[in-house]
């Protein structure tokens, strides 16, 4: 999957060549075939592992004993530094989460693919409730907004505005979050 990863970020969805991942994971191209099904299981399987990696990596990075509204700030300026430190691996996730498909054109990864990361940050946002720096709201809305607000963020930092700041976009987005959902 790693090989996957280097080999999309080069070439491309359509440029992707089962050949090439083999070689670059330096093993024949039919022991891809004994453990994935076909180049969409592949794909899939990537993506998958891909998105856990990355949350992992944010999550094993934040001091949780901070406060909840610190944990955010310092979340999301990590989560835009990945478009920096960790390129690849996010190019190659954008371009299997937009290509891959079930045959009948719907998009292979859906919504349901993010379920561990928002029963997480639901986790997250009871807690700040809980301690009394986060205002009563419905924490599911919350998780889904935020992470959408983090994919946004991702796209926009990576491929249409390299030259913006990351640290900054960060922080401008946690303040605009914090604004509606930390108690005053």
């Amino acid at each position: 999957m790693a090989a996957a990863v280097k080999e999309l970020a080069d070439c491309g969805y359509d440029g992707l060549s089962l050949t090439r991942v083999a070689e670059r994971a330096g093993v024949s191209k039919g022991l891809i075939w004994h453990y994935f099904a076909d180049k969409d299981d592949l794909m899939e399987s990537t993506a998958k592992a891909t998105m856990t990696t990355i949350r992992d990596r944010i999550a094993n990075s934040l001091d949780l004993a901070e406060p909840v509204p610190d944990i955010i700030r310092a979340a999301l300026r990590r989560i835009a530094a990945l478009t920096v430190t960790h390129r690849g691996e996010l190019t190659a996730l954008n371009r299997i989460v937009h290509n891959l498909r079930h045959p009948d054109g719907t998009q292979r990864l859906t919504l349901e693919d993010y379920e561990e990361t928002y029963q997480a940050q639901e986790s997250l946002f009871r807690r700040g409730q809980t301690e009394g720096t986060l205002r009563d709201f419905d924490t599911r809305v919350m998780a889904i907004t935020y992470q959408g607000a983090i994919d946004m963020m991702l796209g926009y930092l990576e491929t249409s505005h390299p030259h913006i700041n990351p640290d900054d976009y960060a922080d401008k987005l946690a303040d605009i979050l914090l604004a509606g959902i930390q108690r005053s």
